[in-house]
């Protein structure tokens, strides 16, 4: 109940994406546009009918109608405030959960579920009731993040932690959001579900010249990892020891350097890019 509250907080307003997806476009390195590489891991037909759940105020909206503009697109997301500033028509836009799905059986060609599965209190009950609605040759689009992404942030972190903490060395940083479903185990997850799964890598870097964007990008996390720090360390204590981390590391090396891995899954049982393979099988009497 505390991670859901937690999350529902974090999403209580569009803020804390804004941030995230403001700071990944202005310091990425190389520049990249990460929904629209997104979309390019899926082949698509251009005549789909298109879940996007989680999809808060349509981030992947404007780039899905530029490039696939005869596509039906159908919106889900459980806050109310996000979907107000979502563009697209308010009939195609249900607020929801989606553990349940207010959809019928085989009724999209893709869903997509980028960077939310982590969230679900229940993955493979998610994940059973998104093949529920995906029709036999559907397939899955899910971006997530490493689990080895911004490995420098986490080791600031642990230093903070240890500074502040009666427990000092023995306390851990904050799990990462995405713990729970990431390109790693997220792999080994919907193939539980899918026939197949193809995993795209994308690794780049945020490179910071000033502490403060570094700064917000970070406390854009608040909610999702403050309740994952030691009783006796707050997050407001944690920042300030933060900054004076990362502002030594400015100093010293003239940047602050950070890792993002992130990613995307696809996954499907004969549908895209793994139909030939199913075919081959199926001639060879595999299935």
């Amino acid at each position: 109940m505390a991670q859901a509250d937690a999350i529902r907080r974090y999403y209580a307003t569009d803020r804390n994406l804004r941030v995230h997806e403001e700071t990944q476009a202005k310091f990425t390195v190389p520049n990249i546009d990460f929904v629209r590489w997104t979309l390019d891991t899926i082949d698509w037909a251009g005549d789909e009918v298109l879940l996007d759940i989680g999809a808060g105020t349509g981030s992947h909206y404007a780039c899905l109608m530029q490039e696939q503009p005869d596509i039906t697109y159908f919106a889900l997301d459980l806050s109310p405030n996000l979907l107000l500033k979502h563009p697209c028509a308010a009939d195609r836009l249900t607020q929801g959960d989606a553990m349940r799905l207010p959809f019928s059986n085989n009724s999209f060609n893709i869903v997509m579920a980028n960077h939310v599965l982590y969230h679900l209190a229940d993955i493979e009950a998610g994940l059973a009731e998104i093949k529920r609605v995906l029709k036999p040759d559907g397939r899955v689009l899910a971006a997530t993040d490493s689990l080895h992404s911004l490995p420098e942030l986490q080791v600031l972190i642990r230093r903070a932690i240890v500074l502040l903490s009666k427990n000092g060395a023995g306390a851990n940083p904050p799990r990462l959001p995405c713990d729970g479903f990431a390109l790693e185990n997220g792999t080994r997850i919907l193939a539980r579900h899918f026939y197949a799964v193809v995993r795209h890598d994308l690794p780049c870097q945020l490179i910071f010249d000033d502490v403060e964007p570094a700064l917000e990008y970070l406390d854009s996390m608040r909610e999702l990892r403050q309740g994952g720090l030691p009783d006796d360390v707050s997050w407001d204590d944690m920042m300030l020891i933060m900054r004076q981390q990362m502002t030594q590391l400015l100093q010293l090396m003239g940047k602050l350097e950070l890792n993002l891995a992130v990613g995307a899954l696809v996954a499907s049982d004969c549908g895209g890019f793994i139909g030939d393979f199913v075919a081959r099988d199926r001639n060879y009497g595999y299935d």
